[in-house]
């Protein structure tokens, strides 16, 4: 059996999200093979997924929306972008057609979330399942103008499969479609290196954890200056000044690349970042509260902030609070309103999956 995940490559919560499946997956059916078919980073995809043996395709299937950084969003070159899949994506079908068919193997396609999925197996005559908190249809067709006809084809795309996997703080996908709901899609914690493990120990501060995201954000060093009395945790930035001057920032530890976020969560008082699926996900399954920067321009997002106001610790902050450094680290927390139902969402979609691919594709 073949897994072939169509995977958006707009930034790093979809391949997070997926891989989390395909872990549970595998540990349910070992046997079967795993592709995952995106630009995402080769990298990020490898430390995500581990040990599970995940083979990865490098196709481009859809747009999302094209971002300055992890905050800020750029419609004209979304468009422009948009316009250029329209060209490229028929050749890239047809590429992807004939390799499966190469594989001679019965084939369960998943989409995560690109609209393109449908027409792949439609090609393929393969079953398809789609999986997410929202399509691209919800996101497009607020910003109206030409965004109006590229929400319409989405949705269109979108009422063509077996099942819709609704994850949490999800939009409104009315796709006409069977649906089940499912809970946080985390995965397991891994052990830090040693190392780590041990300079962590020795730190008496509360911890916080930054991050924002696959693109990341540009944080002055200054600003970690004004908060002496806690020590902050974060991914290495892309900008190798900005990785060189964090270095010099005595509370300020920057993380291996070999080490998740998610990892060091349990060891955090704070999370400071984005409105973001898959951070919000590992940060309500560990109880962790949240300083999030509120962002503009993005549909999901008020949809994040809605269910973090529901059922997170957390402070809501504004894109100039972050750029002054007034984080409020020192400040009590709103409570949740109701507490989070299941945290088991990877396993009920891998066993959906299973259901899926067991039911309705074609064996030899």
């Amino acid at each position: 059996m073949l897994i072939y995940v169509c995977l958006s490559s707009h930034g790093f919560g979809h391949a997070a999200r997926q891989a989390t499946v395909l872990c549970a997956l595998h540990r349910l059916k070992p046997s079967w093979r795993l592709v995952v078919s995106s630009n995402v980073s080769a990298d990020f995809l490898k430390l995500v997924c581990a040990a599970v043996p995940v083979e990865q395709r490098f196709v481009g299937w859809d747009v999302g929306m094209i971002q300055a950084d992890a905050l800020g969003v750029d419609q004209e070159k979304t468009l422009a972008s948009l316009k250029a899949l329209e060209t490229d994506l028929p050749q890239r079908i047809d590429q992807e057609v004939a390799w499966i068919g190469e594989q001679n193997t019965p084939v369960l396609v998943v989409g995560d979330i690109p609209p393109a999925a449908a027409v792949l197996s439609e090609r393929l005559g393969a079953p398809l399942v789609w999986m997410g908190n929202f399509g691209w249809d919800d996101i497009y067709e607020p910003l109206g103008g030409r965004f109006s006809e590229y929400a319409a084809a989405a949705r269109a795309q979108y009422r063509q499969g077996e099942l819709l996997l609704r994850c949490p703080f999800s939009m409104a996908m009315p796709w006409g479609l069977d649906e089940q709901p499912l809970g946080l899609t985390v995965s397991a914690l891994r052990e830090l290196p040693a190392p780590l493990r041990a300079h962590l120990d020795t730190i008496q501060q509360p911890l916080v954890l930054v991050g924002f995201g696959g693109l990341g954000l540009a944080i002055d060093p200054a600003l970690f200056r004004l908060w002496p009395h806690h020590h902050f945790l974060m991914p290495a930035p892309v900008a190798p000044h900005l990785r060189a001057n964090l270095k010099y920032e005595a509370n300020v530890t920057l993380l291996p690349e070999s080490v998740r976020p998610f990892d060091v969560m349990p060891f955090c008082e704070r999370h400071l970042g984005k409105p973001g699926y898959s951070t919000f996900c590992e940060a309500l399954s560990q109880d962790l509260g949240m300083h999030v920067v509120e962002r503009d321009g993005f549909a999901e997002a008020s949809v994040l902030m809605n269910g973090l106001r529901s059922f997170g610790q957390h402070k809501i902050l504004s894109r100039h609070a972050l750029n002054q450094g007034e984080w409020e680290l020192d400040q009590q927390l709103v409570d949740a309103i109701r507490p989070i139902g299941s945290k088991q969402g990877a396993e009920e979609a891998a066993k959906a999956l299973v259901s899926v691919a067991m039911n309705t594709v074609q064996h030899d």
